[in-house]
């Protein structure tokens, strides 16, 4: 009898062992967590992609920044052309020609004529197209800012997802090694018919580790949607246009993406921003909402255009006809033409005054996106701010109270059944448990980096900071652009 229960009390150490180092190893991981540093997983390559090349890349190889540069070159030159005349009309042929014998010197009044015509837009309509056209083309710098920080948001969101779960993986790896070698050991002991295992507990113990493949191959299901979508964001290669780069595995270590707001040289704390008074004077720096702006003067221009319409369109035209000699020999005047051509605008009630009134309209909408906007500004910085707040009530209490007493949990319950006063389950479900909280604790400290991105978004000036570009002046409304 003490035979056997030294070699189940041997068994029992064994496990005791086995469980110590790898709550040791659970400690590391969550410390290293909280400080910004994991533990690299056995799958990653020697070539992982960090946060800041990720979000980089894709605002370099983002074809719609190119697209909407090519917009703004385009509306430039329209503004060249709409400020230039009409090119001049040339009129040559011949007039009165005698139907009776097509003789060119027949009849006094037969002529070969040549004539040229300008037109002149009405009123004022050139420069004020020239200037609503540059007013339009002011707008594309702040949409691209805009474009850049929205990467840099989707970019940076698919990073952290992708960091998660790669995480999770490599937390959840290195447990079903604790959990096959739990098999083993509970065969063992269960064939040797040494201490108190239960053949529950070898069907217990296989049982978990099935689910631990379940949850991995569920977890690199989504680790390959992630990789597909993060890859599409940096595949274009614009010099040799091919697709071909593949995201396989991010950096071990989580951004620090701090709140940091300035505004007119002020200093904001993002918990102190509570008025929607200070919320709407700092969204208003924002570029898509100076974008917005631009063009809501661009059709307040456009107004004064439609206006113009009043006015009559006129035009100039001259010309000179050559006569040939009479029959007689004798010599005919040339003749000389010069005459003025223009509009009446007399039928305005169902022309001219409902362009106006279109064009008034339409920039009442322009006015009233520009109002849903803020509201979304607004609701969506409530929102994640208050989100924020939670999570890091939570962080805290993950690193105050759950994660010492989820291991102290398993320390407990493997105490209590290696002195033959515990059940198996229990020891199983205990490290079950640790194991949930550290995945959790992971996903909040992920949770945090992506709210604390989408909040800097909206008060923009910690995006640009964050993300590394380089500031400089603009002279159309904005202080700074990437």
């Amino acid at each position: 009898m003490k035979k056997t229960n030294k070699k189940s009390h041997g068994i029992r150490v064994l496990l005791k062992q086995k469980f110590s180092e790898n709550m040791m190893i659970s400690m590391a991981l969550v410390m290293t967590l909280s400080s910004n540093n994991i533990v690299t997983a056995s799958e990653l390559n020697n070539s992982p992609l960090g946060f800041h090349k990720a979000v980089k890349r894709a605002q370099k190889n983002d074809p719609w920044l190119m697209g909407n540069k090519h917009k703004q070159s385009a509306t430039e030159a329209r503004s060249i052309y709409a400020s230039t005349l009409a090119d001049p009309k040339i009129a040559i042929g011949f007039a009165n020609i005698a139907s009776d014998s097509f003789e060119f010197n027949q009849e006094p009044m037969s002529q070969f004529k040549i004539g040229i015509t300008q037109m002149f837009p009405r009123g004022d309509s050139r420069n004020i197209k020239k200037r609503q056209l540059k007013i339009e083309s002011e707008a594309f710098p702040f949409q691209r800012q805009d474009r850049q920080a929205k990467v840099a948001v989707t970019v940076g969101t698919l990073w952290l997802d992708l960091y998660r779960i790669q995480q999770s993986v490599a937390l959840i790896e290195k447990n079903r090694s604790l959990f096959e070698h739990l098999v083993d050991i509970t065969q063992a002991s269960y064939s040797s018919s040494q201490g108190n295992t239960r053949q529950q507990d070898i069907v217990r113990a296989q049982l978990e580790v099935s689910r631990i493949e379940d949850k991995l191959v569920q977890l690199r299901q989504k680790q390959a949607q992630y990789r597909g979508q993060l890859s599409a964001w940096l595949a274009t290669d614009e010099i040799n246009n091919r697709v071909g780069f593949q995201v396989d595995t991010v950096e071990n270590k989580l951004p620090d993406i701090s709140l940091q707001q300035v505004k007119s040289g002020h200093a904001y704390n993002s918990q102190q921003i509570d008025s929607l008074n200070l919320l709407s004077a700092v969204f208003a720096q924002h570029p898509a909402l100076i974008a917005v702006d631009k063009k809501i003067k661009s059709t307040a221009v456009a107004i004064e255009l439609a206006k113009q319409k009043y006015q009559p369109e006129w035009g100039v035209t001259a010309s000179y006809a050559l006569r040939d000699n009479d029959p007689l020999g004798n010599d005919r005047a040339d003749l000389f033409s010069l005459g003025v051509v223009f509009e009446l605008p007399l039928f305005t009630t169902n022309r001219q005054d409902q362009e106006v009134n279109a064009t008034i309209s339409q920039t009442e909408a322009i006015k009233t996106d520009k109002q849903l906007l803020l509201r979304e500004f607004y609701s969506s910085y409530v929102s994640n701010r208050g989100r924020l707040q939670q999570l890091l009530k939570r962080k805290a209490l993950f690193d105050e109270k759950l994660m010492p007493q989820f291991r102290q949990q398993a320390e407990i319950t493997l105490n209590a059944y290696t002195h033959d006063s515990g059940d198996f389950s229990e020891v199983v479900r205990a490290k079950i448990d640790e194991l949930n909280a550290e995945i959790d604790y992971l996903a909040i400290n992920v949770e945090q980096q992506k709210t604390q991105l989408t909040i800097n978004y909206l008060l923009m000036k910690a995006v640009m900071k964050f993300t590394g570009f380089q500031l400089k002046k603009q002279q159309v409304g904005l202080d700074n652009e990437y």
